[in-house]
């Protein structure tokens, strides 16, 4: 990989780790579910203008806005409020890769191999360390809340593994775009129901320069340019050059919790982490690097 490619790359990491951060500031400002509802109107407005409708089924484009928006980001939003710290739901979100081993073996028959459930133990020893931790920056309902975005994530890695089944040259940043479009009505109705009007409507007046444009941030930065520049990467390099680059994520999002809010890294924290972590490289890296081995 070019240099120029690997700082791409960890500009994309960086955006992605430090957005925990800025999802907490904005929470400052904003209801949960109309914060989440703005960040994928800013994901597919203007942009359905300029991209092309994927020649995907539409159900899958709306089950892929439905499990990203409301099930990943809204529930997401909701545990930050108040229910789980920036840096730990950093990490529990990447239990996607868990969740998604899980529904491969239940929904399409894969058999759990060896290496996987030597990762996934891991993963569980580390949750576990979280659960017996908990105070008041990160409660039981947050943690169980920002495990069930885990699943939600997971299930939208399968839906769009199946678009692109169906759709072998599928644009992902169109995929996004117009799967966006689908996450506003869910959030919007949850927003007026669980909110209230006059909640989203002082939440829109009093919103200051920062809270839209954390907002924005949310659905150009990290959606867009995120997801885009880490698909024309995946283009042009294996992807066991650059999928493992985002187990820093989570590194990057602990690290800047922790600078900006003071959230505290002790020992126990930084063990259950290195347990997730560990997992998560072990499912991940395991095969490329017997693979290694074996052709060396």
């Amino acid at each position: 990989m070019s240099f120029a490619h690997l700082l791409l790359a960890l500009a994309v990491i960086i955006v992605w780790g430090t957005n925990f951060v800025i999802i907490k500031l904005g929470l400052g400002e904003l209801p949960p579910l109309l914060f989440a509802t703005l960040r994928f109107v800013f994901s597919c407005m203007p942009w359905l203008i300029f991209v092309r409708r994927p020649a995907v089924p539409w159900r899958l484009l709306i089950a892929n806005g439905f499990f990203l928006g409301f099930g990943l980001f809204g529930v997401l939003f909701i545990a930050m409020r108040s229910d789980i710290a920036p840096g730990v739901a950093s990490l529990l979100v990447q239990t996607q890769a868990f969740f998604t081993i899980v529904l491969a073996m239940l929904l399409l028959g894969e058999r759990m191999r060896a290496f996987q459930a030597t990762g996934l133990a891991a993963c569980v020893a580390g949750l576990a360390m979280f659960f017996f931790h908990v105070d008041a920056s990160t409660t039981i309902l947050g943690l169980v809340l920002t495990l069930a975005c885990g699943l939600s994530w997971a299930i939208a890695n399968l839906v769009a593994k199946k678009a692109a089944q169906i759709a072998p040259s599928l644009n992902m940043l169109g995929f996004m775009v117009w799967s966006s479009l689908f996450a506003v009505p869910p959030l919007l109705l949850a927003s007026l129901f669980f909110e209230g009007p006059q909640r989203i409507a002082d939440g829109l007046a009093h919103a200051s320069a920062f809270g839209w444009a954390a907002s924005v941030w949310q659905g150009v930065a990290n959606t867009l340019f995120g997801y885009g520049a880490w698909n024309w990467l995946l283009a042009r390099y294996p992807a066991a050059t650059i999928s493992p680059l985002s187990l820093l994520v989570p590194v990057v999002g602990m690290a800047s919790a922790a600078i900006w809010f003071g959230e505290p890294l002790p020992a126990w924290k930084l063990e259950a982490g290195a347990l997730v972590l560990l997992g998560l490289m072990t499912i991940t890296l395991w095969p490329r690097l017997r693979a290694r081995f074996i052709s060396a």
